[in-house]
């Protein structure tokens, strides 16, 4: 969600960083999301910044309308913003089964945040970013409004360039970073952070400036970037986004809205963070592909894609695509690869109703293509496979598992190469 955005290399490194890959343009774009990244809710978010010391609007969690309303009461603010809590964006311009139309409300009167929770709970909520059929809203975020005088951008993240992670920021905040880096780079200063003695004063009062703040707020906004930066360092971020960082008319520095990007390698050692993780708008095929350590992305063609490695999965897919066909999804084993791995891959593909061919594109590395070749005729024999098989191998134990395939009596195609491997599944569906 990652560099100097003073620069052009520097918009590609943020763009890195917020972004997921996307696959291609003649793919519609579609965006990466793979479910072994961990997803938590605004008001999980804001909890792990209220822990570590981070100012941020007072706030209540609700499950019914009357914790709303409770909620609403106890709050004691002299506005109150209602968030309907789904990990899509959008929120605002939303609209609910319900009739209600956003996500989003602004109220001084306590009571009218019950009446609202009871249209948004138990309710699909759709936006630009949701199916089309929207998603139940179980949750409810009751918050203190607040004005805000003045909006800034500020995020620490990883930069592979610095071997280490940097702290990114502008002036200009509540918009679009990578417009403000393409439009006017000089608005966007970067700090590069020794990992060994962390964010110091003059760094942080440094960047505080920068971004406008003055007076006692400069002093403030430096406290609030320090405190940002130790809950990177305790959570295993790879990114601390917030957009706004802002300040009150009262004089108060406050992280309005934030995103936190956690390494998922450090699983091991942050058991509570990633106990959080919302899996109930997680799509359950990829759920279940999660489970045998399998990344899933479904798509909307009609050749399924069976690789190892990201680069590898978007290169398939891509030449389908210039063959003249549609990938039905994105497939990636990834390394140290079972055969129960590849059994389970089969499943998953051809549970999929849309599939009628599958191409198969493995490049074995760390990789024993012998293991996938007795996977796939596993796969074959006893879910009965009915579509097309393509089957592309390269590398490890090659010479092995050609001669498992060949031997195998399956009606398997085997292919020379990636180009003749989608020109064979292609064809294969059109006869």
């Amino acid at each position: 969600m990652a560099a100097s955005m003073a620069s052009q290399a520097a918009a590609r490194g943020l763009r890195s960083a917020t972004s997921k890959h996307v696959l291609l343009d003649k793919l519609k774009s579609t965006w990466l999301s793979p479910r072994r990244w961990l997803n938590l809710q605004e008001y999980q978010s804001k909890k792990l910044m209220q822990d570590s010391g981070v100012t941020v609007q007072r706030f209540f969690v609700a499950d019914t309308a009357s914790e709303a309303l409770e909620a609403a009461k106890r709050l004691n603010a002299r506005e109150i913003v209602l968030k309907a809590q789904i990990l899509a964006g959008g929120r605002g311009k939303g609209v609910f089964d319900s009739g209600l139309k956003g996500g989003v409300h602004l109220t001084k009167d306590p009571t009218v945040v019950g009446e609202l929770a009871k249209k948004m709970l138990g309710f699909n909520l759709a936006t630009k970013q949701t199916p089309k059929e929207g998603v139940k809203v179980k949750t409810v975020m009751v918050a203190e409004a607040l004005d805000i005088s003045r909006e800034t951008y500020f995020a620490i993240l990883m930069d592979r360039s610095c071997n280490g992670p940097v702290m990114v920021g502008s002036p200009q905040g509540g918009v679009d970073i990578e417009e403000v880096a393409a439009k006017t780079p000089e608005l966007i200063f970067k700090e590069t952070i020794d990992i060994f003695q962390g964010v110091q004063d003059e760094q942080a009062l440094r960047m505080a400036a920068n971004l406008g703040f003055k007076g006692p707020l400069q002093r403030q906004a430096a406290d609030q970037i320090k405190r940002l930066y130790d809950l990177f360092l305790k959570v295993d971020a790879t990114q601390v986004e917030v957009n706004p960082f802002g300040e009150t008319p009262e004089g108060q520095v406050v992280c309005f809205d934030a995103k936190i990007n956690f390494d998922d390698n450090a699983e091991f050692r942050q058991k509570a963070v990633f106990a959080m993780d919302d899996m109930s708008e997680s799509d359950p095929t990829e759920m279940h592909a999660a489970k045998w350590d399998l990344k899933y992305i479904g798509l909307d063609g009609n050749i399924a894609c069976f690789v190892n490695g990201a680069g590898l999965a978007m290169a398939t897919c891509d030449i389908i695509d210039l063959h003249g066909g549609k990938p039905a999804n994105f497939l990636d084993l990834g390394g140290g690869v079972k055969e129960r791995q590849v059994y389970e891959a089969f499943k998953l593909l051809t549970a999929d109703p849309k599939v009628e061919a599958i191409l198969v594109n493995i490049f074995g590395g760390i990789v024993n293509c012998a293991i996938i070749a007795n996977g796939i005729t596993k796969a074959c024999r006893e879910l009965e496979l009915k579509v097309p098989l393509v089957v592309r191998l390269e590398g490890t134990n090659v010479h092995e598992a050609k001669k498992i395939l060949s031997e195998s009596g399956l009606p398997i195609t085997a292919a020379d190469d990636l180009d003749d491997a989608a020109k064979k599944a292609v064809a294969a569906i059109r006869k």
